[in-house]
Protein backbone atom coordinates (compact mmCIF):
# COMPACT_ATOMS: atom_id res chain seq x y z
CA UNK A 1 0.00 0.00 0.00
CA UNK A 2 1.46 3.34 -1.01
CA UNK A 3 1.83 6.15 1.47
CA UNK A 4 -1.17 8.47 1.20
CA UNK A 5 0.95 11.46 2.24
CA UNK A 6 3.53 13.28 0.16
CA UNK A 7 7.14 12.98 1.35
CA UNK A 8 6.90 16.55 2.71
CA UNK A 9 3.70 15.76 4.65
CA UNK A 10 5.20 12.55 6.02
CA UNK A 11 8.35 14.44 7.06
CA UNK A 12 6.25 17.04 8.88
CA UNK A 13 4.26 14.30 10.67
CA UNK A 14 7.39 12.49 11.77
CA UNK A 15 8.95 15.74 13.02
CA UNK A 16 5.97 16.29 15.28
CA UNK A 17 6.41 13.00 17.15
CA UNK A 18 7.53 14.14 20.57
CA UNK A 19 10.09 12.48 22.82
CA UNK A 20 9.22 14.38 26.01
CA UNK A 21 5.95 15.30 27.69
CA UNK A 22 3.83 12.96 25.60
CA UNK A 23 0.17 12.61 26.56
CA UNK A 24 0.80 9.23 28.18
CA UNK A 25 3.73 10.58 30.24
CA UNK A 26 1.74 13.58 31.44
CA UNK A 27 -1.23 11.35 32.33
CA UNK A 28 0.91 9.02 34.42
CA UNK A 29 2.85 11.87 36.04
CA UNK A 30 -0.36 13.66 37.07
CA UNK A 31 -1.71 10.46 38.62
CA UNK A 32 1.57 9.89 40.50
CA UNK A 33 1.59 13.51 41.72
CA UNK A 34 -2.01 13.17 42.93
CA UNK A 35 -0.94 10.13 44.97
CA UNK A 36 1.80 12.20 46.61
CA UNK A 37 4.80 10.82 44.71
CA UNK A 38 7.52 13.23 43.67
CA UNK A 39 9.65 12.40 40.67
CA UNK A 40 12.15 13.58 38.11
CA UNK A 41 11.21 13.60 34.46
CA UNK A 42 13.48 12.62 31.56
CA UNK A 43 16.30 12.02 34.01
CA UNK A 44 19.50 12.57 32.01
CA UNK A 45 21.81 11.02 34.62
CA UNK A 46 20.49 7.52 33.84
CA UNK A 47 20.86 5.43 30.68
CA UNK A 48 17.89 5.86 28.36
CA UNK A 49 16.69 9.05 30.10
CA UNK A 50 13.71 7.38 31.80
CA UNK A 51 10.44 9.28 31.37
CA UNK A 52 9.77 9.27 35.13
CA UNK A 53 12.26 8.53 37.91
CA UNK A 54 11.44 8.04 41.57
CA UNK A 55 14.95 8.71 42.89
CA UNK A 56 13.96 7.97 46.50
CA UNK A 57 13.14 4.38 45.52
CA UNK A 58 15.53 3.97 42.57
CA UNK A 59 12.65 3.26 40.19
CA UNK A 60 12.94 4.16 36.48
CA UNK A 61 9.65 4.27 34.57
CA UNK A 62 9.32 4.26 30.78
CA UNK A 63 6.11 5.11 28.90
CA UNK A 64 6.45 3.24 25.61
CA UNK A 65 4.38 3.78 22.48
CA UNK A 66 3.11 0.52 21.01
CA UNK A 67 4.31 1.07 17.45
CA UNK A 68 7.80 2.45 17.97
CA UNK A 69 8.65 -0.01 20.76
CA UNK A 70 7.19 -3.01 18.94
CA UNK A 71 4.34 -4.22 21.12
CA UNK A 72 3.13 -7.65 19.95
CA UNK A 73 6.16 -7.79 17.65
CA UNK A 74 5.24 -11.27 16.38
CA UNK A 75 2.02 -9.75 14.99
CA UNK A 76 3.38 -6.34 13.96
CA UNK A 77 6.46 -7.56 12.09
CA UNK A 78 4.60 -9.64 9.47
CA UNK A 79 2.24 -6.69 8.89
CA UNK A 80 5.19 -4.37 8.33
CA UNK A 81 6.76 -6.86 5.91
CA UNK A 82 3.73 -6.41 3.64
CA UNK A 83 3.88 -2.61 3.69
CA UNK A 84 6.00 0.00 1.97
CA UNK A 85 9.42 0.80 3.37
CA UNK A 86 9.24 -2.42 5.40
CA UNK A 87 13.00 -2.83 5.70
CA UNK A 88 13.34 0.63 7.28
CA UNK A 89 10.54 0.09 9.82
CA UNK A 90 11.55 -3.44 10.77
CA UNK A 91 15.17 -2.34 11.29
CA UNK A 92 14.11 0.75 13.26
CA UNK A 93 11.68 -1.02 15.58
CA UNK A 94 14.00 -4.02 16.05
CA UNK A 95 16.78 -1.65 17.09
CA UNK A 96 14.41 0.18 19.47
CA UNK A 97 13.52 -3.14 21.11
CA UNK A 98 17.19 -4.09 21.43
CA UNK A 99 18.01 -0.67 22.91
CA UNK A 100 15.15 -1.04 25.42
CA UNK A 101 16.64 -4.37 26.55
CA UNK A 102 20.14 -2.89 26.80
CA UNK A 103 18.88 0.04 28.87
CA UNK A 104 16.92 -2.30 31.17
CA UNK A 105 20.05 -4.37 31.78
CA UNK A 106 22.23 -1.30 32.45
CA UNK A 107 19.73 0.11 34.92
CA UNK A 108 19.29 -3.22 36.69
CA UNK A 109 23.07 -3.56 36.95
CA UNK A 110 23.16 -0.10 38.55
CA UNK A 111 20.64 -1.23 41.17
CA UNK A 112 17.56 0.41 39.68
CA UNK A 113 14.13 -1.15 39.28
CA UNK A 114 12.74 -0.70 35.76
CA UNK A 115 9.03 -0.47 35.01
CA UNK A 116 7.77 -0.16 31.43
CA UNK A 117 4.18 0.67 30.57
CA UNK A 118 2.53 0.62 27.17
CA UNK A 119 0.73 3.81 26.17
CA UNK A 120 -2.66 2.09 25.88
CA UNK A 121 -2.32 0.67 29.39
CA UNK A 122 -1.56 4.13 30.76
CA UNK A 123 -4.51 5.64 28.88
CA UNK A 124 -7.06 2.95 29.71
CA UNK A 125 -5.83 1.66 33.08
CA UNK A 126 -3.96 4.52 34.76
CA UNK A 127 -5.00 3.37 38.26
CA UNK A 128 -3.55 -0.10 37.60
CA UNK A 129 -0.25 1.44 36.48
CA UNK A 130 -0.14 3.46 39.70
CA UNK A 131 -0.91 0.28 41.65
CA UNK A 132 2.03 -1.51 39.98
CA UNK A 133 4.33 1.33 41.07
CA UNK A 134 2.92 1.32 44.60
CA UNK A 135 3.29 -2.46 44.89
CA UNK A 136 6.90 -2.19 43.68
CA UNK A 137 7.63 0.39 46.38
CA UNK A 138 5.84 -1.72 48.99
CA UNK A 139 7.86 -4.81 48.01
CA UNK A 140 11.08 -2.78 48.29
CA UNK A 141 10.12 -1.58 51.78
CA UNK A 142 9.31 -5.14 52.86
CA UNK A 143 12.70 -6.24 51.52
CA UNK A 144 14.43 -3.50 53.50
CA UNK A 145 12.58 -4.51 56.69
CA UNK A 146 13.70 -8.11 56.27
CA UNK A 147 17.32 -7.02 55.87
CA UNK A 148 17.23 -4.90 59.03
Amino acid sequence: MADVLTPEQRHKNMQNIKANNTKIEVLLRRALWAEGYRYRKNYKELPGKPDIVLTKYKIAIFCDGEFFHGKDWEVLKPRLEKGDNSEFWITKISRNRERDDEINKKLLFMGWTVIRFWGDDIRKHTEECIRVIQETIFDMKIGEDILE
